[in-house]
């Protein structure tokens, strides 16, 4: 499966070469608010729903590219696949 390479337009679209004058409007992290580090820190409390386990798990090469070709979304349809079948059997 070949991998996509990012669109190198739409990249430097938003986001810019900054420029001497945009360095000096820079403002450090720390100089923020606690408020806004924390949210650009992306620290959050507990999570809310159970935890997912991570594993290493190898699959039929047909199996995976069958799920992939539903599009992105593809692990929470096999999760979802897999607990089908749990409750089935």
């Amino acid at each position: 499966m070949k991998k996509k390479l990012p669109d190198t337009k739409t990249i430097l679209d938003d986001s810019p070469e900054w420029t001497a004058a945009d360095f000096k409007k820079a403002v450090r992290l720390d100089g923020l608010p606690q408020s806004l580090q924390k949210k650009l820190r992306g620290q959050r409390g507990p999570q809310k729903a159970p935890r997912k386990v991570q594993t290493a798990i190898r699959y039929d090469a047909d199996i995976i590219d069958a799920f992939k070709s539903g599009g992105p979304g593809w692990q929470t349809r096999m999760n979802d696949a897999l607990r089908e079948w749990l409750k089935a059997h």
